[in-house]
């Protein structure tokens, strides 16, 4: 299933180890250096995101998306995007992690579970959920907030305040960042708006969640990918091995 997935915002399998003696079952995907979206919007310790690599990271989710909804034959929907199933590339490139084995990947944060925990939806595979999680997404990029907290309570609830009014939208940004684009910002929460609609029919394709994002967001398909990293190098020496 992994194998099908070839977009360079994915994280893709290059390979697996099977061995007897000793016992041994390994998958080798690409590196990642700069770890999860999860930590660098809430381990204080982490890089900061400004605005610009934030709605990157945006784009390039959003076009791994539409290609596993609507350019794999047969399509694919992700068992819960969230961004604690997102890794950054060396510059900050967004790289989706199927949840399945995203979780033996993570740095020991375990955002999933509290998700999950708190979560109107059932934790199944179809791509109106995807688009529903994808907008609870944009909600804490945007923001810097955890999907839930004992302190506020689920992060739909705290938005809702704000989120319908236009005039307000600007209270839902991160403090943390310097500054932001009204234009991206009115786009971005048009789309939460419209991702998180409780009727599932209602919600758009990730198709045209993608369309209204770059009417107003100038960043392309290549823009959003990866630059190649210096560490291609091990990953190449792993293909050439399993060549020969």
């Amino acid at each position: 299933m992994l194998s099908r997935v070839n977009h360079k915002n994915f994280v893709n399998l290059i390979g697996y180890c099977e061995e007897e003696e000793p016992f041994t079952r390994m998958m080798v995907f690409e590196y990642t250096p700069n770890g999860l979206l999860f930590e660098h919007l809430h381990v204080k310790e982490a890089e900061h995101l400004d605005w610009t690599t934030r709605v990157r990271i945006i784009m390039g989710i959003a076009y791994c998306l539409q290609y596993m909804h609507h350019d794999l034959n047969p399509p694919m929907a992700h068992t819960g995007i969230s961004t604690s199933s997102i890794y950054l590339t060396d510059d900050y490139a967004a790289k989706v992690a199927e949840t399945v084995w995203s979780g033996f990947l993570s740095k020991g944060k375990n955002a999933d579970e509290d998700k999950s925990e708190h979560s109107e939806l059932p934790p199944h595979a179809d791509p109106e959920t995807d688009v529903y999680n994808f907008g609870v997404m944009l909600l804490e990029i945007i923001s810097g907030k955890l999907p839930f907290s004992d302190e506020q309570g689920p992060l739909l609830d705290w938005a809702s305040q704000y989120l319908y009014d236009k005039k307000s939208t600007g209270c839902l940004i991160d403090p943390t960042l310097k500054n932001f684009k009204n234009n991206e910002l009115d786009i971005i929460c048009e789309i939460i708006i419209d991702c998180i609609k409780p009727d599932p029919r209602r919600r758009p394709s990730v198709r045209e969640i993608t369309a209204r994002l770059r009417d107003v967001i100038a960043i392309s398909p290549d823009q959003a990918t990866p630059r190649l990293s210096p560490l291609w190098w091990a990953e190449l020496e792993i293909l050439s091995v399993e060549a020969t």
